[in-house]
């Protein structure tokens, strides 16, 4: 108990120097200034999801290989927490776009791609509650998860390939792009922070799953004596 209390306090530790370096450490953009600010937070978390996705995609195809529980476990856990990040990212989105662009929302490549993507994870905990058999729950589950995965790069993909409204990529885009190596420094802590609240809620969330199912196997086996 002691080890993951002691994970919690380092995850948040890293969330708190992240906030405090963004706010008062990185220098403000020179035509957005603080409104900016934001960028370390809402970027850091789409790459923190995606990266969830990525770890649940290689689960499910774990799963569909080798067809042990411990692969559907950690493929549903790191869903859920890749849903949780990019519905920040739906939602803080927004707030930067209304005083940058003067809306809320609009239909281009990033921002619908992003959206068909918190859908598509949306779907795939959908499933899983729609199928009672645990073995060809995680089967079905990890065969629609696999498919799911194809939008994340797209989802990256969208801002380089597509002119949108969503602006250019400052990090691996092109000629000119790039950060400030404060603000560089600053952003990519934000991403190491970000990245290890992830892994923390995907262990624990790991944890609970395992735990219910070694419950629904007692459940199980009281039930037929």
């Amino acid at each position: 108990m002691w080890k993951r209390a002691l994970t919690a306090a380092v995850v948040v530790t890293l969330m708190g120097v992240a906030a405090y370096a963004s706010f008062f450490i990185a220098p403000e953009e020179k035509t957005m200034h603080v409104l900016q600010k934001i960028f370390y937070f809402h970027a850091a978390t789409a790459w923190a999801g995606e990266t969830a996705f990525g770890v649940c995609f290689l689960a499910n195809l774990a799963y569909v290989w080798l067809r042990k529980e411990k692969w559907d476990w950690l493929a549903v856990s790191a869903a859920e927490v890749g849903v949780a990040c990019i519905t920040v990212v739906l939602i803080t989105g927004p707030i930067w776009a209304k005083p940058a662009w003067g809306i809320y929302w609009t239909w281009d490549a990033r921002l619908t791609s992003t959206f068909v993507l918190w859908l598509l994870y949306i779907s795939y905990l959908l499933l899983r509650t729609m199928i009672e058999e645990p073995d060809r729950r995680a089967l079905l589950s990890a065969l629609f998860g696999i498919f799911a995965f194809i939008d994340v790069p797209i989802v990256f993909g969208a801002i380089r390939w597509w002119r949108t409204q969503h602006p250019a990529p400052v990090i691996m885009g092109g000629p000119g792009s790039g950060l400030e190596p404060t603000m560089r420094a600053v952003f990519f802590f934000s991403v190491l922070a970000l990245h290890t609240l992830m892994v923390f809620l995907i262990a624990e969330r790991y944890r609970l799953e395992k735990l219910r199912a070694e419950f629904e196997v007692l459940r199980r086996e009281a039930e037929a004596t």
